[in-house]
């Protein structure tokens, strides 16, 4: 039901260990196609959990990586045999959902008192990495979640380039006007 090129997107709500999510990259790698998969699978004990595996989401995960990295193995082989290219990406992301990342700020400004004030200084919750930020503005924004994203660091701060230059982030504190500079030169 898709074609090689069309930007099809590949739907499972209900993943288990991974078959759709492996039939599309297979099918991506045979036809050097770009379809893009979206599994859901709910993290549900297995009845016999390994060392590693517990969940059947674990499983399905494991399944994608192992299938990604098979087939990514088997088209340079063969392309070292034959002279046409393959872009096949084995490639992943994965997302839980959670709560958002910015702490729970809702104060009347007639309740608010001059040392509650400090407590706003930062208004990420305690935990969240750089990556949290990046993709819950990635989200907000509704930008493809599938764009190619590349870490840098430029005067010692984590800077995230999503798809080349079309947006840079950073989320590290102290930033300097060296940095600015720096990162307006980019």
């Amino acid at each position: 039901g898709t074609t090689p090129n069309a930007d099809d997107i590949v739907m499972d709500f209900f993943a288990g260990s991974g078959s759709a999510p492996h039939a599309v990259m297979r099918q991506n790698a045979e036809d050097s196609g770009n379809r893009r998969f979206v599994a859901v699978q709910i993290a549900e004990p297995l009845p016999k959990p390994e060392e590693k595996v517990t969940t059947i989401s674990d499983l399905l995960l494991s399944r994608i990586r192992n299938a990604g990295a098979k087939i990514g193995a088997s088209i340079h082989v063969e392309a070292d045999c034959v002279t046409t290219s393959n872009n096949f990406d084995g490639g992943f992301r994965t997302f839980k959902i959670d709560s958002s990342n910015m702490a729970d700020v809702y104060y009347q400004p007639d309740q608010l008192t001059q040392d509650a004030l400090a407590l706003q200084v930062d208004n990420v919750k305690e935990g969240r990495e750089p990556e949290d930020l990046l993709f819950q503005v990635l989200l907000d924004w509704g930008v493809d979640l599938g764009l190619p994203i590349r870490g840098e660091t430029i005067e010692g701060k984590q800077v995230f380039f999503v798809d080349g230059n079309a947006l840079a982030a950073c989320f590290d504190t102290g930033l300097t006007e060296d940095f600015c500079k720096a990162l307006a030169k980019r």
